[in-house]
């Protein structure tokens, strides 16, 4: 019994891989269509619709299987819960995705963003791939240092999107209403997909230590804290020994 019910957790969290793949094909065809102009790329991508929905009940499937016939406890029971969660997620950055391929469909032939900002759209679309990269990677060897890792490529994306967003608010704009509105929603999409990568790390880091990430990190603190004091300790302690010697009266 305990056999076939881990191997229905491999088969799982072979699922997730899949789910994190296709996440990644249509982030990639999504880009191609908003940068590269490819009617052909946002038409591949949002035909990669049933293919995530199938995964997704598959997933949610075998959740409820685990869970309710299963009666699964500690790390276990972590690690399915952990997985509906990232299912969640891993569903709603493909929707994303799918959202900036038909803004991509519907502006086809035109750029969907005016042209001179495609660089920085470039760069958000380089950080979220090199973040799902990232999730791919810890989710076949969790470690929550690994996953603490993303943060810093999340706050990258916030900062191009705050931006973007300065440049649409506070500067004359040259552009029609409809471009400033499909470059705000298609920048916020990317800045969602990028806040959804986080928190499949932050299910990544609760399935491994079973804390979230603030209560992690504060561990964490509190060990460097006082594995620094042990330190400082140790040299006080080599110091006021060498001192003591020093100070006894030498032998004749």
């Amino acid at each position: 019994m305990r056999t076939a019910y881990q191997e229905s957790l491999d088969v799982f969290a072979h699922d997730l891989i899949i789910m994190c793949d296709t996440v990644s094909v249509l982030l990639g065809k999504a880009s191609k269509a908003l940068i590269g102009q490819s009617l052909q790329e946002a038409e591949d991508a949002l035909s990669l619709s049933d293919d995530l929905n199938e995964i997704q009940a598959r997933c949610t499937q075998r959740a409820i299987d685990l869970l309710v016939l299963e009666a699964p406890i500690a790390r276990d029971l972590r690690q399915v819960i952990s997985s509906i969660h990232i299912v969640q997620d891993f569903s709603r950055m493909g929707a994303l995705m799918q959202h900036t391929a038909k803004s991509a469909r519907r502006r086809y032939p035109e750029f969907t963003v005016p042209e001179e900002y495609l660089g920085y759209f470039q760069e958000i679309i380089r950080l979220c791939t090199s973040m799902l990269g990232q999730i791919r990677d810890i989710l076949i060897a969790p470690d929550p240092e690994d996953a603490l890792k993303l943060q810093e490529d999340d706050d990258a994306v916030d900062d191009l999107h705050r931006h973007l967003m300065a440049i649409l608010t506070t500067r004359p704009w040259k552009y029609t209403t409809k471009e400033a509105v499909d470059m705000a929603l298609i920048a916020r999409y990317f800045e969602r997909f990028a806040d959804h990568c986080v928190n499949v790390a932050a299910q990544i880091i609760f399935l491994v230590t079973g804390l979230d990430s603030s209560a992690y990190l504060d561990e964490r603190k509190a060990q460097e804290a006082e594995k620094e004091f042990a330190q400082r300790f140790q040299q006080l302690e080599k110091q006021f020994s060498r001192s003591y010697r020093g100070s006894l009266p030498s032998e004749e």
